[in-house]
């Protein structure tokens, strides 16, 4: 019989496009795999996965999806916690059921050597367990936070309040301290349903066959490093480890053609232009549109600037054009060194561009890799999920990037734009930042080719299926 690995992610673009990815890489090691994906609904509205599910299945034949039928939440479901994670976690586990039947279905035709699962879709692994299939974890951010997420049990036991109420950096084997307030939002008050999720996720971890993760040997050696020596996991068993990232996504989306930034971005000097993305998510009030405006402005600097509305506006009815989002005169006053587009670009193909020299980041993992590939030093500036911790990590451990640091009410200063964008693109430190940032896209290329930390670490893993 076919050998078979179904994976399972969460149903947000960015964990789909890296479970994919993911999928591709098996494929290059052994190509007589058949890789199955299992499509569930979503919570909330995490971006629109029809027309990159579709690009994928015209091109892979080896990559089947399979989708669940819609799930809701029952009418009487409810819960205080304010977090759209907790929604998730439930969607999910309400799920199982139908995670049983895709596997018993597929196990008729196939040896299903793994199921490997995102982490929100902990629920799953007690379905896997019974149908004696061994469970992978995929961890869709670097090996700095999997050591903090494998560790919480331990601080959970350790002191009997929540992460909110800390009045000290928070220590975590292989990674600096960890501000309180950089701890993701959901993981703050130990009584919420989304902490109690993401802990009974972390404790089931260590019950499953191996972690893998979306990260690289050189890049977070001393992360990695304190989880295989089982730092992060004192009182227990650590699963095998198997960095193979980083895991870059070749989609460059919506339209076939070459889009106007790429044209515009040709007729700049080489290493000028800052690029300004936020992510799938990344929406700002008009007011704080405003003021990374008016830095871009006073900074002198050539920009490249994907904003997203912040208007929500009726079907049918236009989205208001950006100049009216901005400054009165800004695109006008700044047309010859900048240029804003509206939504989208193609974000692999800019930060490969060599017109570009900088990357202001929401500090998604997907978007860091994509910088680092391209060796694009960054400045930081997360909005949510795991992001400020990525924050400290890229900033302080791994030196990639600088930081963009808020207001008390979170917002950031016209005044900060200007200073930070200018830090990157012109100070010692952002040479600094960049020189390592080349550094890394080199240690990068060297882990996935062969006889790579990565490629090696893929081996491994597919060697263990031979074994079970």
């Amino acid at each position: 019989m076919k050998e078979a690995i179904v994976l399972y992610p969460s149903p947000a673009i960015g964990h789909l496009i890296s479970m994919v990815e993911l999928g591709k890489l098996l494929l290059t090691h052994r190509p007589s795999l058949s890789i199955h994906i299992l499509i569930t609904n979503q919570a909330y509205d995490a971006g629109s996965t029809t027309a990159y599910i579709a690009s994928v299945s015209g091109t892979l034949p080896s990559i089947a999806f399979h989708y669940f039928p819609t799930t809701t939440l029952p009418p009487d479901y409810s819960t205080t916690s304010p977090h759209h994670e907790t929604l998730a976690l439930e969607l999910l586990r309400l799920n199982n059921p139908n995670v049983r039947r895709a596997l018993t279905t597929i196990s008729e035709n196939y040896v299903v050597r793994g199921l490997i699962i995102d982490f929100f879709c902990v629920a799953a692994i007690t379905i896997a367990h019974e149908l004696n299939i061994p469970c992978y974890y995929f961890v869709t951010s670097g090996a700095g936070y999997l050591n903090f997420f494998l560790y919480v049990p331990t601080l959970h036991d350790k002191f009997a309040k929540s992460f909110k109420d800390f009045d000290a950096p928070i220590d975590v084997p292989g990674t600096p301290p960890l501000p309180p307030s950089d701890v993701a939002k959901p993981m703050q008050d130990r009584y919420d349903e989304a902490y109690k999720g993401f802990l009974d996720s972390s404790l089931k971890m260590q019950t499953s066959a191996g972690i893998i993760v979306d990260t690289f040997e050189k890049l977070e050696l001393r992360a990695i490093r304190a989880i295989m020596d089982g730092e992060c996991v004192p009182g227990g068993p650590t699963p095998p480890l198997y960095c193979i990232g980083p895991l870059i996504s070749s989609r460059e989306g919506d339209d076939g053609g070459s889009p106007e930034c790429l044209t515009w971005l040709d007729l700049q000097p080489r290493g000028s232009v800052v690029f300004l993305c936020f992510g799938s998510l990344g929406v700002f009030s008009v007011e704080q549109l405003k003021e990374i405006a008016t830095g871009l402005e006073r900074s002198g600097q050539r920009f490249l600037w994907v904003v997203r509305n912040p208007i929500k506006t009726m079907p049918g009815i236009p989205d208001p054009d950006l100049g009216s989002l901005l400054p009165d005169g800004f695109l006008e006053r700044t047309k010859e060194r900048g240029l804003v587009i509206n939504k989208w670009a193609p974000q692999v193909a800019v930060l490969s561009h060599g017109s570009v020299g900088g990357f202001v980041t929401h500090c998604g993992w997907n978007s860091v890799l994509e910088a680092l590939c391209a060796g694009v030093p960054m400045l930081a500036w997360p909005l949510y999920a795991e992001q400020r911790h990525n924050r400290v990590l890229l900033v302080q451990e791994m030196r990639i990037a600088l930081p963009v640091d808020e207001l008390e009410d979170g917002r950031v200063s016209s005044d900060e734009v200007e200073k930070r964008v200018r830090e990157l693109m012109e100070s010692e430190e952002g040479k600094t930042v960049r020189e390592r940032a080349l550094a890394m896209k080199e240690e990068a290329t060297a882990a996935l080719s062969p006889g790579g930390s990565s490629w090696s670490a893929l081996a491994g893993l597919i060697e263990s299926w031979k074994r079970e």
